[in-house]
């Protein structure tokens, strides 16, 4: 952790060497999330509910899915560039450097200017908190928080598998960003609203639903099982399986003799 630090404060030193873009690029990333607030804004202001969900809880939940992506693509863009990492030969030099080849990729690259979408969710955030008719209490903000944290381990899985696939491709696969960007879009309103067949897929394939469905049920009282709360623990265990395609990947690994 002391060097992962480190490399944070090389990165966040060389973001604020040229502040002027930094802000502009910022500023941009929020404008680009406003205007998919806006979409909703629009849609609500002439149908007034989807599904049952009212304005408030669908920002509510597109905020978790924003913040969790936002925070995931900040600190986990090592992984999301990683065809470009090996193309150059980077991932070669890499290798003979004595520490965790995981800790190496993700402190290669950290993007700060995607606090911009991350400020977009706290503003969400404060919106759909205050205007809800959620009776806030400790088991609610912990589902909340929860919610955040399982959802950006799950987007930095995807981020790991995507990497993991260039091992063998070089170059990266664009369908995966129906998995990544594709979910931060689909994923501002509850996945049940899809039916379920992507309800389905989204529980038990690449496991959306356990940090943005069923938790968030819990969390604007439409079920009182207590045990939704803790699904976004058990998404985490994607973990696993993200874990063993990279350890595959890396054994199989040829240099590309950049």
């Amino acid at each position: 952790m002391r060097l992962y630090v480190k490399f944070f404060g090389i990165h966040l030193k060389g973001a604020m060497q040229y502040k002027l873009s930094f802000l502009l690029t910022t500023l941009g990333q929020f404008l680009v999330s406003f205007n998919v607030f806006l979409g909703i804004l629009f849609m609500f202001d002439r149908f007034h509910e989807v599904k049952g969900y009212s304005f408030s809880e669908v920002i509510l939940c597109f905020a978790t899915m924003l913040m969790s992506f936002s925070l995931a693509e900040m600190f986990m863009r090592g992984f999301d560039l990683f065809s470009s990492t090996i193309s150059n030969g980077e991932f070669d030099r890499i290798l003979l450097r004595p520490r965790s080849i995981i800790l190496l990729v993700v402190s290669g690259k950290i993007e700060f200017t995607r606090f911009g979408r991350i400020l977009q969710a706290i503003v969400m955030f404060s919106y759909g908190i205050t205007t809800s008719e959620i009776r806030w209490d400790f088991n609610k903000i912990l589902t909340l928080l929860l919610m955040i944290l399982g959802g950006t381990v799950i987007f930095g899985c995807l981020f790991v598998i995507y990497a993991s696939i260039c091992f063998f491709t070089l170059e990266g696969l664009e369908f995966m960003n129906i998995l990544t960007d594709g979910a931060r879009e689909y994923g501002k309103y509850p996945l049940d609203i899809y039916g379920k067949s992507v309800l389905k897929f989204c529980t038990y394939m690449i496991p959306y639903a356990l940090f943005q469905y069923y938790p968030f049920l819990y969390l604007i009282g439409r079920t009182d099982n207590w045990l939704f709360m803790f699904l976004p623990i058990v998404g985490c265990l994607f973990l696993l399986p993200s874990f063993m395609l990279w350890r595959f990947g890396v054994s199989h690994y040829k240099s590309t003799g950049s």
